[in-house]
This record gives structure tokens, C-alpha cells and sequence, in this order.
């Protein structure tokens, strides 16, 4: 399932990270790693934003969409 999908609050491991090999690099930059926790904040106007690797992080929601859980 996609991270946009995700409950708020709720502790998600990352399984999978689609996209172009540059949207997986920038992911993987920001913390975005399979294997890795992630946490959904909040969401604001299609926008998503995490909990990753003791960081909060705003992602878009086609962001979201290409992290799946």
C-alpha cells in the first residue's frame, strides 16, 4: 500500500520505493530507505508529512505515492 494511504500516527516499515532512478536517489537522500520506519504526521493540501529517521519531512502527495508500506 502507498504511504499516502497511510494512518496518521501509525509506525509503517518502507517495503518498496518505485519511481525514476532519480526520484528513488532523492528519496533515498532524504531518508527514504527500504527497510526503513516511517511515520505519517499530518497531511496539509495534498501534501504529506513524515516522520523519518528522527527528521519530519513534507513530501508531496505523488511523493507518497511512489513509498510503499
Amino acid at each position: 500500500m502507498p504511504l499516502s494511504l497511510a494512518d496518521t500516527g501509525e509506525k509503517n516499515i518502507i517495503r518498496k520505493i518505485g519511481g525514476s532512478p532519480e526520484v528513488k536517489k532523492h528519496l533515498e537522500n532524504l531518508g527514504f530507505v527500504v527497510g526503513g520506519e516511517v511515520t505519517v504526521i499530518n497531511r496539509l493540501g495534498g501534501n504529506v508529512i513524515v516522520n523519518v529517521k528522527e527528521a519530519r519531512i513534507a513530501i508531496s502527495r505523488e511523493m507518497a505515492l511512489k513509498i510503499m508500506i
